[in-house]
């Protein structure tokens, strides 16, 4: 029997009109807020209070509030930074590499995924910032000529980062933004609110939906998801210098750069899928981010859910095959130390449960997939934890040695940058379309000229 490949999948459900992809993906920003809205809204505001009052206490007694001590110097405010970067991975994967892979099924996802990412390495940008003790220094870290002559040193990891990821949120930003002009310029075009016309009309560069600026646009989108592609692979791998270039055991070692790749994609992934479940839901947008799309998320999350765990493997199999004593205790101590707890949580929820995922009902099955999307993104944050906390714990002296408990304050400020990611995310899914108009009007069938009887 012949198989017609030719025969393709539905990205978008239902086969809707223009006008009616129009009127759905517009209806959020158009329609008056509801009750869920308004509920979503202030658990994220009150959770950012938390982390506002915590970061005000940072700031009126110091670093002193935090659970850091000898030698545990760097705690949950490296932790959470490292978290949030990963987190802001999957939405230039989603949009710049799959769209140079010409992957249709990236486009009910795609806007969602780049606006994740802009607020996530917002709420990332945070914790360097006031883990210096000393924020209003932080000019300094950006290498402009001044009459002091005082330069930033090139040679350390921590000013590396400031470099990617900055250039990363740029790129980020401005690749959001540029896809957003065609359907800003619909909104401009739609609504009868006078304040907001003129706002969409600003932002929208007059927008004509000409054949000139649609090839302006698409040439330029190109040009910037090329631009985009290598700084996935680039920031993770600085932010894993952090680590890998120094020489304490647990953290000098050469698998960091991709290990922290696969880790950063694998939570990014956990997070869009999370939020997605919730956005299809209340918009009623399942047509158009589908079953189907949040299948494939969840085979993503096996591949780099997998190598993830063959770098926790190698990690011992590296300490082990060193020869040195240190390292090799350094292992053990993680699994079977004080700190076993936050270890097999991590192995928990980053190996073990995403197997589950090679079950095809389990990964069309939403609950399911909602539950394992959030114990990864508990078990990525662990890994950090693991990371940084554990392997600082030990120091070379056993005198040295010591347990690290986070406050109140640390607790807070872990609570606080959830509350303004969410904050910013659910503002987003009310004020813009979360949806790409012109992405998914592009996909539906029937919407490409056809000829020689549609081959």
């Amino acid at each position: 029997m012949e198989i017609d490949y030719s025969v393709e999948k539905p990205v978008i459900e239902k086969s809707p009109t223009v006008i009616s992809i129009n009127d759905a993906i517009m209806r959020p920003t158009a329609i008056k807020a509801d009750k869920f809205f308004y509920i979503s809204l202030s658990v994220a505001l009150l959770a950012l209070t938390v982390g506002a009052v915590s970061l005000f206490y940072t700031f009126w007694y110091g670093i002193g509030m935090w659970g850091n001590n000898r030698p545990v110097g760097w705690a949950f405010g490296i932790v959470n930074f490292v978290f949030w970067v990963g987190i802001g991975h999957a939405g230039t994967l989603i949009s710049a590499i799959l769209f140079l892979l010409r992957q249709k099924w990236r486009t009910g996802i795609a806007r969602f995924a780049e606006g994740m990412t802009i607020f996530a390495v917002m709420t990332a940008g945070i914790f360097p910032l006031i883990h210096v003790g000393r924020p209003w220094l932080a000019g300094y870290l950006f290498p402009y000529p001044n009459q002091h002559n005082l330069w930033v040193n090139f040679t350390s990891p921590l000013l590396w980062d400031v470099f990617a990821v900055s250039t990363y949120f740029t790129v980020s930003l401005i690749f959001w933004y540029i896809g957003l002009i065609p359907d800003l310029a619909v909104l401009r075009d739609k609504t009868i609110n006078k304040i907001k016309k003129v706002i969409y009309a600003i932002f929208s560069l007059g927008w004509r939906h000409s054949n000139r600026h649609w090839n302006h646009y698409e040439m330029v989108y190109l040009v910037l998801a090329g631009f985009a592609t290598p700084l996935v692979l680039s920031v993770h791998t600085i932010v894993s210098f952090d680590f890998a270039v120094s020489i304490l055991p647990g953290w000098h070692t050469t698998i960091f750069p991709p290990y922290f790749v696969a880790g950063a994609v694998f939570s990014g992934f956990a997070m869009v899928q999370n939020v997605l479940i919730f956005i299809r839901k209340v918009f009623h947008y399942e047509h158009i981010i589908t079953i189907d799309t949040l299948e494939k998320m969840n085979k993503i999350m096996i591949l780099t859910g997998s190598m993830v765990g063959y770098a926790y493997g190698m990690e011992f199999f590296i300490a082990w095959y060193s020869g040195s004593p240190i390292e090799t205790f350094t292992f053990i101590n993680r699994a079977f130390g004080d700190y076993a707890w936050a270890y097999w949580i991590m192995i928990s929820c980053n190996v073990v449960f995403p197997q589950l995922f090679w079950i095809k009902k389990f990964r069309r099955t939403i609950p399911i997939m909602f539950v394992i999307g959030v114990f990864v993104n508990v078990g990525m944050w662990f890994e950090r934890f693991v990371i940084v906390v554990t392997s600082l714990s030990r120091d070379f002296l056993p005198s040295s040695w010591h347990y690290y408990k986070p406050t109140l304050t640390d607790m807070g400020l872990l609570i606080g940058s959830f509350g303004l990611f969410f904050t910013l995310t659910i503002l987003f899914t009310k004020s813009l379309p979360v949806v790409s108009i012109a992405e998914v009007k592009a996909v539906v069938k029937g919407s490409q000229p056809s000829h020689n009887g549609g081959h």
